[in-house]
């Protein structure tokens, strides 16, 4: 019996700039190798029938960094943005972003918009999901914002409000909750990502650096997740009589 894959990855893509300080590069050298990971790990998603890949790729805490490394980031966006573009279309991956997207610098913005729209089409085997400017505290207060808006203005009654109302305001209100969340690099922490998200998710953390995460790594990762009993709050026994 083959082991189920998981409907939903997220990744947080941990371990760039220790990786290029460990070998005596730049930072950006780290991230440019991340970068290459990004691209083996969403083509072999694709090819094993995932149906959503979402990539911490940089949270609202990032834009502490030093100015030079968010613009070298910023900059290594716009390129993968423009690179990737055709490879997307070719391969039917509908792009989509989650985040304060508004903080980004113009020039992201309008190669992210260009390439979510230009694949935003029929046909859709996977979908990429970048967290961009992402942080999920604030995502759920602007989604408390929204909520009680709508209880101002008379459209909706307090006692109405449901955990699906509720993850519908999320910026993730059009996916399913992640299944598997990888993170490598060995921390172990959720570091402000998908708080809601991941109540049930499984995860898996690995001690190779996201530089180094290729293929085999990420198989691994979904062979764990094939092991593990997703339980939901019952036990062994009802899961086995009857399913989630």
């Amino acid at each position: 019996m083959t082991a189920p894959l998981p409907r939903h990855v997220a990744i947080i893509m941990d371990g760039n700039g220790r990786w290029a300080q460990a070998r005596g590069l730049p930072r950006v050298r780290g991230h440019e190798q991340g970068a290459e990971s990004v691209r083996k790990i969403t083509r072999m998603a694709r090819k094993l029938g995932i149906e959503v890949l979402t990539l911490y790729s940089f949270s609202t805490e990032n834009w502490k960094r030093p100015r030079d490394e968010v613009t070298a980031l910023m900059k290594l966006l716009h390129r993968y943005l423009k690179e990737e573009r055709q490879e997307m279309l070719d391969n039917h991956i509908r792009l989509c972003a989650i985040g304060e997207l508004e903080r980004l610098p113009r020039f992201v913005r309008a190669a992210l918009d260009t390439v979510m729209k230009l694949t935003d089409g029929p046909g859709t085997k996977m979908t990429l999901n970048l967290a961009l400017s992402y942080g999920s505290r604030a995502e759920m207060l602007v989604a408390v914002r929204d909520i009680a808006q709508r209880v101002q203005r008379g459209e909706l009654s307090p006692d109405a409000i449901t955990e699906d109302i509720f993850a519908r305001h999320l910026h993730t209100g059009h996916l399913p909750d992640p299944d598997l969340l990888i993170r490598t690099s060995g921390e172990l922490r959720l570091s402000n990502f998908m708080l809601w998200q991941l109540a049930y998710t499984e995860i898996y953390v690995t001690d190779v650096a996201w530089p180094d995460f290729g293929e085999r790594e990420f198989r691994e990762a979904l062979d764990a997740y094939g092991l593990r009993q997703r339980r939901f709050g019952k036990t062994g026994e009802q899961i086995r009589a009857g399913g989630r």
